[in-house]
């Protein structure tokens, strides 16, 4: 007769070993249910802010800025990189504008570097001698300019270097003045007869030599959006960057014709943060369910006793996703992570029972004996193992981690239901499915030589360990924690290297502080004191948009404009030419160079030019389309730079000042670092430095480093708070410090260990990577107090016993199929399978051999 039911366990155990199909009903209608509400209310979001808690200091003080400008919000900046600085803004230009049109997908659009504003003051953001050469390069060029803007077309360029080598043979002229354009002009040329991209720049053709000249505009541009987004969707700014994808298409910007249109900003960041975790997710489900059947199958040697296991931990998979749904609302980038949380310790509880209940089956018992005695024996360790874990991962829930409180909440409810299932389920499986008796005995006697050794030689075993432990310790310090969360996105990734691109841009770095002032006069004062800081590279108002020094530029600017305004606008521009024009300009300018063949680039080009005039009219076409468009971008330029004004603030367009004065009160202040780069040291030094001086500042450096320091406090909090909650609860059930300490003891060396391999393989603690440690801390506690309670209970050679060979297994299940998150595309979760499978190999250890040496044998009261 077996014995009678003793414990929750044992009695849940035993009454669905009477009524088998009604439990399977009853747990498969409650999975179909919660299925049901998991397909229909499951929402994620991809958004790494939303891992801190909103009532943070520093998240508060993103907030008081974000209300004061709430544009500033999520965001796609499209950056636009031209070959040549007229492609990137007649590019830019006419894609903002499409996008402006496009009300379905965007709520505005912007032009931060560009515009009609910057295009005319631009001058005048430059310093005086900037500006004196600048204009001095302009009159120096008027004889050239005179003809083209008379004719911009392949005849007025043909026509304008004519008359420039006519100078030359009237001796009012060096040919060496003209080099740099006859060189340039014979490249592309050289380049689009032979069929390679060419393009040409007259901009640069203005500038001083191979340094960028003061009229010569850069050739990256950017565009601000602000998409309508899809909240209802896991990629909610995915259909505004494809239709900012599908504009740049249809206004052919692509490599091919010179310009590249890369998209970054925080909406496609977090797009693509779910398109990464996406990608290889098949091959990382195919590995870890290949790799669990496969060890379920060593651990149990039943198909049968397999597909009970697994029919258990998915009913309890998809319970769970449904509570924790209903619990947080909807899962993040760390609290999705129940789900290989649940596999790994819902298998342990499934491994434990089956094993036991194959070694009954060895030993004659009946399927239903053999469950009820296997419910006997393992009750009380499960339960307790359920319990400590649970509080384990409860301990987070008043930490400002929201990220890994709401991962607590959902698994801590997870191990009730795993156990629950276990208890219930899985009995009803095992008795409906009718495994057959094991052939061979389920310990291991072959370990019998080592449980001898690890018995004898306890000291040296203990020792070891303990040296281990104090290297570890000593290497705490060079632990790195990296809790940037832009080193969890995939590097190569758009959004993401085009990102890091312009971080190494001094202009353009997003690592930004912003402060806000009450008014004017407190910005300006501030501002004062940030320059003077040599972390800070520059620091911006609403006041860096209006010009020093302008009426002296202003002057400068009018000198030039009275010489050159009949240059640059005719009175009388000339008629479009006919093909025959161009061919008769280009045959005469041809020739008039050849005369100079003692020049290698007057020879280079009189050649290009004749070519061209006998190729067939495609070919000029082809030049044309190469040569005048970015002229005449090139003459707007020059016309829109000498109409400059006067600026005051009231001259700021509205967009633009919206973006720095708040509608009711305040004043945005901006402090960009020296250093580039996503460098953390340096972000610490510049933050420190700021914030010394403006302690309620903002912005992505200081989230950068705040989130670090948040973090790395909910886990000593946390830590601290489910070492303690566990203590109390072994403690009242074990009513015994020291088999207290011979549960948690191992728990603590195996983390020292699996940290000092860390710093031994240089793998830094991040984000996502760090919820190995309550795995490790939740697996280890189980695992130990397995052990504890066998060893408390009598048991001996504990390595041969069948609860080694379950922990075992359980073990390598956990960590094979949580090793195959290591396949993932996201950096994130890669290094998540890394330090799972670090942690829980050391766990194994830890168990199988510093475990047994440290409880000796049994005392002579439990044998």
């Amino acid at each position: 007769m077996p014995a009678r039911a003793n414990g929750p366990v044992a009695r849940a155990v035993d009454a669905a070993c009477r009524r088998p199909m009604a439990v399977l009903v009853a747990a498969l209608l409650l999975a179909l249910a919660a299925g049901a509400y998991a397909a229909t209310h499951f929402a994620m979001t991809t958004d790494s802010t939303a891992l801190i808690s909103p009532d943070v200091g520093w998240r508060v003080n993103e907030r008081r800025l974000d209300a004061a400008f709430p544009q500033n919000g999520d965001a796609i900046l499209v950056v636009v990189d031209g070959a040549t600085a007229e492609l990137a803004e007649t590019a830019t230009a006419a894609l903002a504008d499409r996008l402006a049109a496009d009300r379905a997908h965007f709520r505005g659009v912007t032009r931060p570097d560009g515009g009609q504003f910057f295009a005319r003051e631009g001058l005048l953001f430059r310093s005086q001698a900037d500006v004196a050469a600048a204009t001095a390069r302009m009159v120096e060029a008027q004889p050239f300019l005179g003809p083209l803007a008379a004719d911009p077309s392949l005849r007025g360029i043909a026509d304008a270097l004519g008359t420039m080598i006519s100078g030359v043979d009237r001796g009012e002229a060096d040919i060496a003045r003209i080099d740099r354009p006859m060189a340039a002009l014979a490249d592309a040329l050289e380049a689009q007869a032979a069929g390679r991209p060419a393009y040409f720049s007259w901009q640069a053709l203005l500038g001083d030599g191979d340094k960028e000249g003061a009229l010569e505009a850069p050739r990256r541009r950017l565009i601000l959006v602000r998409p309508i987004l899809d909240y209802g969707a896991l990629q909610p700014g995915i259909a505004a960057s494809d239709a900012i994808r599908a504009a740049a298409r249809a206004l052919a910007l692509d490599p091919a014709h010179g310009v590249t249109v890369r998209l970054t900003g925080s909406v496609p960041l977090s797009d693509e943060e779910f398109s990464s975790l996406a990608d290889k997710a098949w091959l990382v489900a195919m590995v870890m369910i290949a790799a669990m059947l496969g060890t379920l199958w060593l651990a149990t040697r039943s198909g049968r006793l397999v597909a009970a296991i697994m029919l258990t931990t998915l009913a309890g998979l998809v319970v769970t996703a449904a509570i924790g749904l209903i619990a947080v609302g909807r899962f993040n980038l760390i609290s999705v992570a129940f789900i290989p949380l649940f596999v790994g310790l819902g298998v342990d509880f499934g491994i434990q029972i089956a094993v036991r209940f194959q070694a009954e089956r060895h030993g004659g018992a009946s399927p239903a004996d053999a469950l009820r005695a296997a419910a006997t024996a393992l009750g009380a360790p499960l339960l307790l193992a359920a319990g400590a874990v649970c509080l384990g991962f409860l301990a987070f829930l008043p930490t400002d981690y929201v990220g890994i409180a709401e991962l607590g909440i959902i698994s801590g409810i997870g191990m009730i239901v795993a156990l629950a299932f276990s208890a219930t389920l899985l009995p009803a499986l095992i008795l409906l499915l009718r495994p057959g008796r094991p052939r061979a005995e389920v310990g291991t006697p072959a370990l019998a030589p080592a449980d001898a050794f690890l018995i004898q030689r306890r000291k040296l075993v203990l020792g070891l360990f303990g040296l281990s432990m104090v290297v570890s310790i000593i290497a705490l310090p060079a632990v790195r924690f990296d809790f940037n969360p832009l080193h969890l996105k995939a590097p190569d990734a758009e959004a993401m290297a085009t990102l890091t691109d312009l971080m190494h841009d001094p202009d353009r770095n997003p690592n930004v502080i912003d402060i806000l002032a009450p008014d004017l006069p407190a910005a300006r004062r501030l501002a004062a004191r940030l320059e003077a800081l040599p972390e800070v590279g520059r620091v911006m108002t609403i006041e860096s948009f209006v010009p020093e020094g302008q009426a002296e530029k202003l002057a400068t600017i009018a000198d030039a404009r009275l010489l050159l305004d009949l240059t640059l606008d005719p009175l009388e521009p000339l008629p479009p030419p006919s093909d025959a024009d161009t061919v008769a300009a280009l045959r005469r300018t041809a020739a008039a160079l050849a005369s100079h063949g003692e020049n290698a680039n007057a020879r280079r080009l009189a050649k290009a030019l004749s070519t061209l005039a006998g190729a067939p009219p495609e070919a000029r076409d082809k030049a044309r389309a190469m040569l005048v468009p970015p002229l005449e971008a090139m003459l707007a330029q020059l016309r829109a730079a000498l109409s400059a004004e006067p600026v005051t603030l009231t001259d700021i367009p509205a967009d633009l000042k919206r973006d720095w004065l708040a509608p009711k009160s305040g004043v945005r202040v901006q402090a960009v670092p020296r250093a580039a780069g996503n460098d953390n040291e340096a972000l610490a030094r510049f933050t420190r430095a700021v914030r010394a001086i403006a302690p309620d500042a903002t912005g992505v450096a200081i989230s950068t480093q705040e989130g670090a320091r948040t973090v790395a406090h909910a886990f000593v909090h946390a830590g601290l708070l489910a070492l303690a909650a566990i203590s109390l609860l072994l403690f009242a059930v074990l009513r015994d410090l020291r088999e207290v300490a011979f549960t948690l003891a191992p728990v603590i060396l195996s983390g020292f260990l699996t940290l000092g391999t860390c710093v031994l393989i240089g793998q830094p603690i991040n984000f996502a990577n760090i919820i190995a440690f309550p795995l490790l801390f939740g697996v280890g506690v189980a695992f130990h107090i397995y052990f504890v309670m066998a060893w408390r209970a009598g048991a001996a050679d504990l390595l041969q016993s069948s609860l080694a060979r379950a922990i075992f297994f359980s073990a390598l299940a956990t960590g094979t199929a949580f090793g195959s998150l290591w396949l993932s595309s996201h950096p994130g979760t890669a290094s998540m399978g890394k330090i799972l499978m670090l942690s829980l190999a050391w766990t194994l250890v830890c168990a199988l051999i510093f475990e047994p040496a440290l409880l000796g044998p049994p005392r002579k009261d439990q044998r």
